[in-house]
């Protein structure tokens, strides 16, 4: 990635920001987009600390002028853009689709789904503008298959393969590749919410589900994940687009 200007949003925390530290240390320069201003400078003081070259950008991924914004700032920065990981996202309120409200499909939907058609919208441009480049957006495994109560997330995940899709279909002759990255249960703020919580059953089953339905037996750290990410952005994926690759330690083998 060395010579590359990269765009992670989601990026103070969890796997984005795995990604903005291994994405920096292969070379590229990256914005690192996120509302958590503290966090988001801290970690990007840290990564400068140690020859990183990383901007932080305040970011509300649902707000249309807002992500183009950030798209500017970020050309404006580094002269373009080459890479996107496109990382934020919610589990949203662990729902059926009865007890879904219209407010929390809203909310999952604008955060899930539409900020990553907003992405693409305005970094696609750019990205052809260079001659090329590689976009990939955060699903899920659960956009691939489904998991109890979570209605809305699966909805939306499922709609990020889609939209990545049909992205790939249209710009591949342009050298932009779209894929998508499906993570499994991996050590994240969003697995903890739901170990904590109510969500997914809490602490218990999620431990369950992961001795008897994982079968490396472990959930996932930010930096595999990442790790997939990079690959799919750097030019050693060249000939991938419009796939959805499944990171979950062969929890999809199982069913």
């Amino acid at each position: 990635m060395a010579g590359k200007a990269a765009l992670i949003t989601g990026a103070a925390s969890g796997i984005g920001a795995a990604a903005a530290e291994l994405f920096a240390r292969a070379g590229a320069a990256v914005a690192m987009a996120d509302r958590d201003v503290a966090r988001g400078l801290a970690l990007a003081d840290a990564i400068k600390a140690v020859g990183g070259n990383v901007a932080f950008i305040e970011i509300d991924v649902t707000e249309k002028r807002a992500v183009a914004a950030m798209v500017a700032q970020t050309v404006e920065l580094f002269g373009g853009i080459d890479a996107a990981f496109n990382n934020a996202g919610t589990p949203g309120g662990y729902s059926t689709a009865v007890s879904c409200t219209t407010e929390e499909c809203e909310q999952v939907n604008n955060i899930n789904m539409r900020s990553i058609w907003l992405c693409m919208k305005h970094e696609i441009p750019e990205m052809l503008k260079r001659g090329g480049g590689s976009v990939v957006n955060m699903a899920s495994r659960a956009g691939d298959s489904a998991n109890p109560n979570m209605f809305t997330y699966a909805a939306t995940k499922h709609g990020v393969a889609g939209m990545t899709r049909s992205a790939a279909l249209d710009f591949g002759t342009k050298k932009v590749r779209v894929n998508a990255l499906l993570p499994g249960m991996t050590q994240s703020p969003m697995l903890e919410k739901a170990r904590t919580g109510s969500g997914m059953g809490g602490g218990a089953a999620l431990d369950a589900v992961v001795r008897s339905v994982i079968p490396m037996r472990r959930v996932g750290r930010p930096n595999e994940q990442a790790e997939a990410a990079l690959w799919l952005c750097s030019q050693r994926s060249s000939y991938v687009t419009g796939t959805t690759l499944v990171v979950d330690g062969g929890m999809s083998a199982t069913n």
